[in-house]
């Protein structure tokens, strides 16, 4: 093998781990405009991207390899474009899901529970998990190509983001935008802490609806009642009915009787009850129910907790006390039902709301939390979306984003966890509350109320994992602090991730950056949809339809799966993935080897000069047309952010037209030797040259393997073979030029249609081949006769015989014909007509034998069909599909016509 030839395949597991590595340590990742750096202008614009935070839980999965090739997409195009690029990376701590992960490691390792370990040593343990995973995240990160600036990488519990989120939650504090105080929440009984609304599922599910009588104090009458949840009958403290209800109306200011614990509690009128819905009368649980807690409000009704944080029954619900929900609500029910209190039970579907880490079902109840009063912050971040200072991708999410604002309640902030940023207040014993940077300060405000040193003990809870994620545009270039890098890379320019954490995590940031910066953390938000199934089903375990990424590189290589995610992708839409999809593409990734094999024989075959200046050939004249209109319409789709569109139409460009046509006819050109071999070279390099830059982005490693070697072939080779126009090749692809457009000079549209001409014709007659069963290699005689197309068939006699097998000897080319000849077929394309001689085109005894074939396959389908039609099937099916069979069997029959009319031919 010489110095630049290739290999005759591409070994990606022998590629891909080189390429990062040389990458990484030639500093390309950095960017090339940068602070730290002497000779930084702070005047030029930069591109920034702040990585979605993966969590420290464990290990890859499709949702991160479909970020990374997204923005990793973005950050290469940029720059190649020459713009000073930087993408931040970093990890997330996930509080919840973090220490959920690591409960369940010890217990199944250890046997032991974190309660039993306590909160330091369990701390310890979880920083030990950390270390773990997120060594093992950064790699599988880098495995996918991501081209981070890895000397920036940051941790959501790093010193500094934990600065920064100590001086986010005072400085709210301060402006009296955090408050604490009981309310209803989410409680998960499993994890003992409060979750989100967004961290709530709700899932349909069958369930009991269950009648029961309210007694009315001092008669025999009762209100009938129904519920999905009987237990919590223990903390009601009200029946509720419309104060128009004919049939309840007389009760409102009666009293009633709470079911086996004879508790007294008013029945009150209020037009929030449903009459059509269930009994149209409602047992009011303010402390358990969301709209029964509205109620009670409105009502000024007590608030009564049944049910503690382990989701068992307080002292409230007498002697059921100490009993798990759900075993008191069977002990209930078969209590009422012998005091004769049950109406009956009737099967019910229910939305049921499930923790989205745990998947227990959550429980509402009343505590006292953290929150953040939210609609101060929802202003201005929703003005900043409707005035367009933030675009949202693709813009029908705007209105999503719009309707969530303009309702959003305010924000639980606190979570009964060890992992996390612990909420930097302090209690003094009388329970003054100190709200301070650090303990030191919180001592000193202390001593200063007191006049003496108090002890002072830390609030326990720590902050929902999404409240230090909404600083991280910002914290990770070190806020609070004004730091070179916040000055110039802030604000960043685009945020991209999952349609799904729009409200999580992406509206938090747009709040927070307002509120901390008075500027939006970005001005664009592009949300990419979910992966899929390839029958677009959510990935689950319980499906077995899961996908791990890893395997996927092993086998087939990371640009192919890259390269599926991207062109499968329509902002907003999800992606659906097969592995037949990623198989292909790894064909893809060949395609583009062999190609560059034969641009590297074809520099070794040619001249190394040119003597004379020679034209280019139409095929020459029509690969570099079409290479200036990929340009065109690439550059648009990708600013246009259509960049699944965009890697379709360089695949099309490069497969369907440089591989299938072009390098067919480079073959007849360079065969020719001389100038025209050193031309058709050059042009070969100059449009692999092109292809290679705008893949990039899609396909990183192939596509730089590929181009250094091209690169290194083409200097050995000759000096006048060079694609650039500063006369220098690049160090390497990952920092070449993005190509420029080219404009139009007058002549490329002529030679697409003339080139467009020549297709048709080729087209044309491998038809006919393929439909007379014509042999691969056979040459065949041909008459080409046009007026319009004369000179233009002359001269591509040579390439048209080639790619159409036509025999030279025998083809003939007129511009026109006095009678058509006898004993030719003939077929017209476009402005060309075609006739070939019967005689010779086929082998006699061949084409009878595959004629008699085709005629016995077709008479057993007619008598198929017809003993279908015949049977009970006309009488079962669809009347539209017993006519799509009869349809298909008059088919059938009018092909055995003319089959047999060419058998006597």
């Amino acid at each position: 093998m010489t110095e630049h030839t290739l290999p005759k395949t591409y070994d990606f597991k022998a590629t891909e781990e080189r390429i990062y590595t040389w990458w990484e340590q030639q500093g390309f990742f950095r960017p090339n405009n940068d602070p730290r750096n002497k000779g930084f202008d702070p005047s030029k614009k930069p591109f920034v991207i702040s990585i979605p935070p993966p969590n420290v839980t464990g290990e890859l999965h499709l949702g991160h390899a479909m970020f990374v090739a997204m923005e990793d997409l973005m950050i290469r195009y940029h720059r190649m474009k020459g713009i000073p690029t930087l993408w931040v990376p970093g990890t997330d701590h996930a509080g919840i899901a973090t220490q959920l992960k690591v409960e369940e490691d010890i217990l199944r390792t250890e046997e032991v529970t974190r309660d039993e370990l306590g909160r330091e040593e369990f701390l310890k343990r979880t920083w030990s998990w950390k270390e773990k995973y997120h060594g093992i995240i950064s790699r599988q990160i880098r495995r996918l190509g991501a081209s981070c600036d890895w000397s920036r990488e940051r941790f959501t519990l790093d010193e500094g983001l934990s600065v920064a989120v100590r001086e986010a939650f005072v400085r709210l504090y301060k402006k009296g935008l955090i408050y604490r105080g009981p309310r209803l929440i989410n409680w998960s009984p499993r994890l003992r802490t409060a979750v989100s609304d967004l961290e709530v599922e709700y899932s349909e599910e069958e369930g009991q609806l269950y009648f029961f009588k309210y007694r009315i104090q001092g008669s025999s009458d009762f209100i009938p009642v129904a519920t999905t949840r009987p237990e919590t009958i223990l903390g009601d403290t009200a029946v509720a009915v419309h104060p128009d209800d004919e049939r309840y109306k007389k009760f409102i200011g009666a009293t009633a009787l709470v079911p086996m614990l004879d508790r007294e509690i008013p029945v009150i009128g209020d037009e929030y009850v449903d009459r059509e819905f269930g009994t149209g009368a409602l047992k009011i649980t303010p402390g358990h129910d969301a709209n029964d807690y509205q109620i009670g409000a409105r009502h000024k009704l007590p608030i009564i907790s049944v049910l503690d944080q382990a989701a068992h029954i307080t002292a409230a619900g007498g002697p059921y006390a100490g009993m798990d929900r759900f075993d008191a609500r069977k002990k209930l029910w078969s209590d009422m039902q012998a005091a004769g209190l049950t109406i009956k039970t009737e099967r019910y579907i229910q939305r049921v709301p499930r923790s989205q880490r745990g998947g227990e079902i959550i429980e509402p109840m009343i505590s006292t939390q953290w929150f953040v009063t939210i609609k101060p912050l929802a202003e201005p971040a929703l003005a900043a979306v409707d005035t367009g200072r933030i675009k949202i991708v693709p813009e029908h999410f705007t209105r999503v984003y719009r309707n969530w604002m303009e309702n959003i309640q305010d924000w639980c902030i606190s979570r009964q966890l060890w992992w996390g940023h612990r909420i930097p207040v302090w209690y003094a014993p009388d329970g003054s509350m100190f709200c301070a940077y650090n303990e030191d300060e919180a001592r000193a405000n202390a001593k200063q109320k007191f006049g003496k040193d108090v002890e002072l003990i830390q609030d326990p809870d720590v902050l929902d994992t999404w409240f230090s994620s909404g600083l991280w545009p910002f914290s990770t270039l070190g806020w609070p602090e004004q730091t070179a890098d916040l000055a110039y890379f802030y604000p960043t320019s685009v945020l991209e991730t999952g349609y799904d954490i729009l409200f999580f995590w992406v509206a938090r940031m747009i709040m927070m950056g307002l509120e901390f910066t008075s500027q939006p953390p970005f001005h664009t938000v592009y949300l990419h949809g979910l992966v899929r199934d390839d029958q677009g089903r959510k990935m689950s375990k319980t499906i077995g339809n899961v996908i791990d990424p890893l395997e996927v590189m092993d086998k087939y290589g990371t640009d192919a799966l890259r390269f599926t995610l991207l062109v499968g992708s329509t902002p907003g839409q999800d992606v659906n993935l097969s592995l037949e999809k990623v198989a292909a593409n790894r064909n893809f990734a060949n395609k583009l080897w062999n190609a560059g094999r034969f641009v590297f024989g074809a520099l070794a075959a040619a001249p190394r000069e040119q003597k004379a200046n020679l034209e280019w050939t139409l095929a020459d004249a029509w690969i570099w047309a079409r290479a200036k209109q990929l340009l065109t319409v690439t550059n648009r789709l990708f600013e246009n952010n259509q960049y699944g569109e965009a890697g379709r139409q360089i695949y099309e460009f490069f497969w369907n037209e440089f591989a299938d046509w072009y390098i067919e006819i480079a073959k007849l050109q360079l065969a020719e030797g001389g100038d025209r071999a050193f031309k058709t070279a050059d042009l070969l390099v100059r449009v692999l040259d092109v292809s290679l830059r705008l893949l990039h982005p899609f396909t990183p490693f192939v596509t730089e393997e590929l181009w250094t070697r091209l690169k290194d072939a083409a200097v050995s080779h000759s000096a006048k073979i060079n694609p650039e126009k500063k006369g220098i090749w690049p160090e390497a692809l990952i920092v070449a030029d993005w190509p420029e457009l080219i404009a139009d000079e007058g002549w490329e549209e002529s030679t697409l249609r003339n080139f467009a001409i020549f297709q048709d014709l080729v087209r044309a007659v491998r038809n006919l081949r393929a439909e007379k069963g014509i042999k691969p290699g056979q040459k065949i005689a041909a008459h080409l006769a046009s007026q319009e197309c004369y000179d233009l068939l002359q001269q591509e006699k040579a390439a048209l015989t080639a790619l159409a097998q036509l025999d030279p000897a025998q083809l003939t080319i007129t511009k026109s014909l006095k009678e058509r000849p006898e004993n030719m077929i003939s077929l017209v394309s476009g402005p060309v007509e075609v006739y070939f001689p019967l005689s010779g085109l086929t082998n006699p005894a061949e084409e009878r034998a595959r004629l008699e074939r085709e005629l016995h396959d077709t008479r057993s389908q007619i008598q198929r069909l017809e003993s279908l039609l015949a049977g009970d099937f006309a009488k079962r099916a669809p009347a539209a599909v017993v006519e799509k069979e009869k349809a298909r069997l008059q088919g059938y029959k009018t092909m055995v016509n003319s089959l047999e009319e060419q058998l006597k031919k």
